[in-house]
């Protein structure tokens, strides 16, 4: 029975087991992350600057079209009818000026009878000009070659000026605008490198940089936008959400230690089965690891996840099963 009390004591002594790691060389990348949405660079809204109902769709979305090329056309009867008047009415008015013209000069007529009629006949003129406009915005034309990524306008429909029927991407690579929180916007700059990722295509990344950074935030949001041209070839759709990682630094050789190994600014080292505190300077931190810039090598053996119950020389076993990374 003493034997056995014995032999108790002595496993109760033993000192306790903790996982270790070593510090690895990879790349440590410090990035702002955001979210966009995938866009055009250049887009056009064509909207309808009269008001009448939709009587012909000439496109439809996914459509490339021409510069001057009919879109879609309005509801034109009554000013086709209204333009052919006015122009009736210019005609007569015009007639009755050059008739008074030819007068005045003989002094048959009073130089007020003469400056009444030519305003008449330049009213009529304007009149007819106004009207044939508007006839030709019943016309809804392409202003330049691109595709139509979206319509909004039915057949029937009722349009008002102002609404957009369609909306045309210019020949031009598509470019995704973000909106970067104000906290981060300080170490954003223009030609940053930026990783991008989408749900659409898993696995994937994809490469762009930083053009431009609006100058006025959004004061109620409290975020900058962030332009970010697509470098290549992409198969990324307009009015995709895309997450993006701005690379602010990147070191390609840089000693990592998981970020659980840090206990404030020191690691615990275990050397000869005893712990040692030692003082490290830390670098870029990311999700998972962070970059040791001083106080660390590759052979030292350091306590994967220090507790507080660590002193300086306790003893200490490795547990199996190798070190952590």
């Amino acid at each position: 029975m003493l034997v056995g009390l014995g032999a108790l004591a002595t496993w109760w002594t033993l000192p306790p087991r903790m996982a270790v790691t070593h510090a690895h060389r990879g790349v440590a990348i410090e990035a702002v992350y955001a979210t966009g949405t995938v866009e055009p660079t250049i887009m056009l809204p064509i909207a309808a600057r009269i008001t009448a109902r939709l009587i012909e769709l000439n496109v439809d979305e996914g459509e490339r079209v021409r510069a001057g090329q009919q879109l879609a056309r309005l509801e034109d009867t009554d000013l086709a009818s209204n333009l052919a008047q006015l122009r009736s009415q210019e005609a007569f008015a015009h007639a009755e000026y050059m008739r008074y013209a030819a007068l005045l000069p003989r002094g048959v007529i009073a130089r007020t009878q003469y400056d009444k009629v030519r305003a008449e006949w330049l009213s009529a003129r304007s009149a007819a000009s106004r009207a044939a406009a508007e006839l030709h915005f019943a016309r809804l034309l392409a202003p330049t070659d691109g595709s139509v990524i979206r319509r909004d306008g039915e057949i029937g429909q009722l349009m008002t000026p102002g609404q957009v029927v369609f909306w045309l991407a210019v020949a031009s690579p598509p470019r995704i605008t973000a909106d970067v929180d104000e906290e981060d916007i300080a170490r954003v700059a223009v030609g940053q490198p930026v990783l991008i990722r989408a749900d659409a295509f898993p696995g994937q990344v994809f490469q762009g940089r930083v053009r431009s950074i609006t100058p006025k935030g959004d004061p109620t949001a409290r975020s900058y936008r962030v332009r970010i041209a697509i470098e290549g070839t992409t198969p990324l759709h307009v009015g995709m959400t895309a997450e993006v990682n701005i690379i602010v630094r990147r070191h390609d050789d840089a000693l990592l230690l998981p970020e659980t190994a840090l206990d404030g600014d020191r690691v615990w080292l275990v050397r000869a089965g005893r712990l040692q505190s030692r003082r490290v300077s830390a670098g870029i931190r990311g999700e998972r690891q962070v970059e040791i810039a001083a106080g660390l090598s590759p052979d030292d053996v350091v306590v994967a996840a220090p507790t507080g119950a660590m002193r300086e020389g306790g003893k200490v076993r490795v547990a199996s099963g190798g070190s952590q990374q």
